[in-house]
C-alpha cells in the first residue's frame, strides 16, 4: 500500500493483520519535506514557538538554546515513557505505527521523512515495540503509549519480533536500521497524537461489524428453533419506522430465513406474539448498527487528520498551537460502540433464556436429552449472564470522567484510551455471548423436524461441522471456543451469507 492523503478501515486492517506492506508516496515526502523547512527557519531565526525550541506543557514558556534542542527531543520521549500495565496485543501496536505514519505523512507536522520511514520499517518488518496498555488520559493524545513507541525509534526500550521480546537497539541492528537521533520538533510530533485510541477502535469496529451479522444470524437461527414468526421483519413493517440500521437488519434476517419450512408450519399456531428479545431484533440490533455506521464516518475523518501540536502550516509558514490532540471525538465514539455492542450481549442472553427454558421454549429443558441425568447448557446462560453483567460496568462512559494533568495547563481530558480498551472488552465478552447462543440455537433446531430458512440451515450445518451435537453432558469448553473461532473470523456468517 502506498501510504497518502486517504487511509480506509479496509486498508487499516490489510496492513495490520492482513501485513500488508506499506510505503510512503512520493508527494507525502515532498509534503513533509516542504513542512520541515518551515521548522528548520524557525530553529535558526529569534521565535520562540512551543515543542520546537520551548519546553512542553507547563514549561512552554522556557526558551531551549539551539544547541540542546536534540536533547530536549530525547528527554520529552524517555520521561514520557512511563505507562504500565500489561503490553498492547501486537495488532493494536501496528495500528498505532501506521496511523502514525499516516499522520505525520499529511504534510504539517515538521519531521523529516526518515521519522517516517522508520515507523514504517518497524511496521513491515514485523517489529513491533513494547507498549503498555496503561497510562493515557486522552488529552494531548496518548501521550505515554506513543513515547514507548517512539522509545523504539531512537533505539530504547523493547520491542517484539519474531516471538520474542529484545532490547530495541538489538533489533534495530538485527533489521540493519539506525535509530534515530530526533531534532527540533520530532519527539512532539510522536507524541501528541491519538494514535492508541484510534488504533483500538478501528480494530473493533472492523470486528463489531463481523459480530452484529453474527448477531443477526444467532437471532434468526433462534427465531427458527421457537418457531418464531417472521412477520416482525417485514419490509413494510419497518419502512413505517425507517431508521436505517433496522431497516438494513430485518432485510438481513429475511435474507437468512427465506425459504423455510418450519414458519409456514405454524402460520395458524394461535400464539399472537412472540417476545421483544425475537420481535424487536430489526430495532434493537438496527439501533447497534446505526451507532457502527456513525463510528466509521468518525474514523474516516480521524483517517485524514493531523492530531499533533503545533501545527505547521507551509504555505503562510504560520505554526499554531491548537488542540487536534484532544481524544474527545474518538472517546464519544468509543463510549457510544461499548453500549452499542454490550446490547447485542444483552438481547442474545434473552434470546439464550428462551431456549433454554422449557417453560419458555416448549424444548426439554436447557436442550439436554435425559435432562437431570445431563445438565445440557444449563451453565452456558450462566457464563452468558456473568458476561453481560460484566458489560454493563465496563459500558460506563469513560469520557464523563477528567482530571487536570500538566500543573492544569491540561485541565480538561477525554479518558478516549479507557473507553476505547473497554471496548475492546466489551466487544470480547460479546463474541463469547453471541457464541453461546449460536451453539444452543443449533441444539434446538435438532428438535426441529423441518428445514430452516436458507441462511439459518448453511449456519446449522456449518456449526455441526465444529460442534456435535448434544447427546449428552461433555466437557463443553472446547466446543465454544471452536465456534467462537468461527465467529470472529466471519467464517460462519459468510456460509449463512453465501446460502
Amino acid at each position: 500500500m502506498i501510504l497518502d492523503r486517504q487511509l480506509t478501515l479496509d486498508d487499516f486492517i490489510r496492513v495490520v493483520r492482513g501485513g500488508e506492506p506499506v510505503e510512503l508516496s512520493e508527494a507525502a515526502r515532498e509534503r513533509i519535506l516542504t513542512a520541515r523547512a518551515v521548522v528548520e527557519r524557525i530553529v535558526d531565526g529569534p521565535e520562540a514557538v512551543y515543542g520546537v525550541n520551548t519546553g512542553f506543557g507547563k514549561f512552554a514558556s522556557v526558551r531551549i538554546a539551539r544547541d540542546e534542542l536534540a536533547r530536549l527531543q530525547h528527554n520529552l520521549i524517555v520521561s514520557h515513557a512511563i505507562g504500565v500495565g500489561e503490553p498492547l496485543p501486537a495488532e493494536v501496536v501496528r495500528g498505532m505505527l501506521l496511523l502514525r505514519a499516516q499522520s505525520l505523512a499529511l504534510g504539517h507536522s515538521g519531521v523529516r521523512p526518515e521519522v517516517v520511514e522508520l515507523l514504517l520499517a518497524l511496521l513491515n518488518a514485523g517489529a513491533h515495540p513494547v507498549v503498555p496498555a496503561q497510562g493515557s488520559v486522552g488529552a494531548s493524545g496518548d501521550l505515554a503509549p506513543l513515547a514507548h513507541l517512539a522509545l523504539a525509534l531512537i533505539g530504547l526500550g523493547e520491542i517484539e519480533s519474531g516471538g520474542e521480546v529484545r532490547p530495541a537497539g538489538e533489533v534495530l541492528a538485527e533489521l540493519n536500521l539506525q535509530p534515530l537521533t530526533l531534532e527540533a520538533k520530532e519527539g512532539l510530533a510522536l507524541i501528541n497524537g491519538t494514535q492508541l485510541m484510534g488504533s483500538l477502535l478501528a480494530l473493533c469496529l472492523h470486528d463489531a461489524r463481523t459480530l452484529l451479522g453474527a448477531a443477526n444470524l444467532a437471532a434468526a437461527m433462534t427465531v427458527e428453533a421457537l418457531s418464531g414468526s417472521h412477520r416482525p421483519f417485514a419490509e413494510g413493517v419497518v419502512r413505517l419506522r425507517p431508521h436505517p440500521g433496522a431497516v438494513e437488519v430485518a432485510a438481513e434476517l429475511r435474507h437468512f430465513l427465506r425459504d423455510s419450512a418450519i414458519a409456514p408450519a405454524h402460520a395458524n399456531c394461535g400464539k399472537v406474539q412472540d417476545a421483544y428479545s425475537l420481535r424487536a431484533v430489526p430495532q434493537v440490533h438496527g439501533a447497534t448498527l446505526d451507532a457502527l455506521m456513525q463510528a466509521g464516518r468518525v474514523l474516516n475523518v480521524e483517517f485524514a487528520s493531523v492530531t499533533d501540536n503545533p501545527l505547521i502550516f507551509p504555505d503562510t509558514g504560520e505554526v499554531i498551537s491548537g488542540g487536534n490532540f484532544h481524544g474527545q471525538p474518538l472517546a464519544l465514539t468509543a463510549d457510544a460502540l461499548k453500549v452499542a455492542v454490550a446490547e447485542l450481549a444483552n438481547i442474545s442472553e434473552r434470546r439464550t433464556e428462551q431456549l433454554l427454558n422449557p417453560a419458555l421454549s416448549g424444548l426439554p429443558g436447557f436442550l439436554a436429552r435425559e435432562g437431570g441425568l445431563n445438565s445440557g447448557y444449563m451453565i452456558a446462560q450462566y457464563t452468558a449472564a456473568a458476561l453481560v453483567s460484566e458489560n454493563k460496568v465496563l459500558a460506563h462512559p469513560a469520557s464523563v470522567d477528567s482530571i487536570p494533568t500538566s500543573a492544569n495547563q491540561e485541565d480538561h481530558v477525554s479518558m478516549g484510551a479507557h473507553g476505547a480498551r473497554q471496548l475492546r472488552q466489551i466487544l470480547g465478552n460479546a463474541q463469547n455471548v453471541l457464541s453461546i447462543e449460536l451453539m444452543c440455537a443449533a441444539q434446538a433446531l435438532d428438535f426441529q423436524p423441518l428445514r430452516a430458512g436458507l441462511g439459518v440451515q448453511a449456519a446449522y450445518e456449518g456449526i455441526r461441522q465444529i460442534v456435535p451435537p448434544l447427546d449428552r453432558d461433555r466437557y463443553y469448553r472446547p466446543d465454544l471456543l471452536a465456534l467462537r473461532g468461527a465467529v470472529v473470523s466471519g467464517e460462519l456468517l459468510r456460509l449463512a451469507r453465501d446460502a
